[in-house]
C-alpha cells in the first residue's frame, strides 16, 4: 500500500487583504493565480489565464462563484474551472484553498 502525498501548501496572502467579490492575482511557486473570496466568505484560487484570450483573468469581474473575463466575456466557474458562457470552451485549472485559524490564505497547486 503506497501513501498518498499530501499538497504542498503555500501561503499567498491573509484573508483581510482579500476584497469580497473582486480577484487578487498572486505567484506560487512561478504559476500566476487568480485568488477569489466570494460573497459566501469562501476563497478559491484558479490559473489567472484566460483559456481562451490568454489575458489576467484576475482583472475580471466576480459574480456569485464565477468570474468574467474581461476582453471577451468568457465566465468560469470557481468551483470546477469550467467555461460557463463562449467564446472560452477549455476549463481552467483550479487550485485547492486552505484557510487557516489564524486568517492566512494558503494554496495547493494542482498538478
Amino acid at each position: 500500500m503506497s501513501a498518498v502525498a499530501e499538497p504542498d501548501f503555500v501561503r499567498v496572502c491573509h484573508l483581510d487583504e482579500l476584497t469580497t467579490g473582486e480577484a487578487a492575482k498572486a505567484e506560487v511557486s512561478g504559476r500566476v493565480i487568480a485568488v477569489v473570496r466570494t460573497e459566501d466568505g469562501t476563497v478559491h484560487a484558479i490559473d489567472d489565464e484566460c483559456t481562451h484570450g490568454k489575458v489576467s483573468l484576475s482583472e475580471g469581474e466576480v459574480e456569485g462563484c464565477t468570474i468574467e473575463c474581461w476582453l471577451h466575456g468568457s465566465r468560469f466557474d470557481l468551483l470546477s474551472g469550467r467555461p460557463t458562457s463562449l467564446p472560452a470552451t477549455v476549463p481552467v485549472r483550479v487550485h485547492t484553498v486552505q484557510v487557516s485559524a489564524d486568517g492566512d490564505v494558503l494554496v495547493a497547486l494542482a498538478d
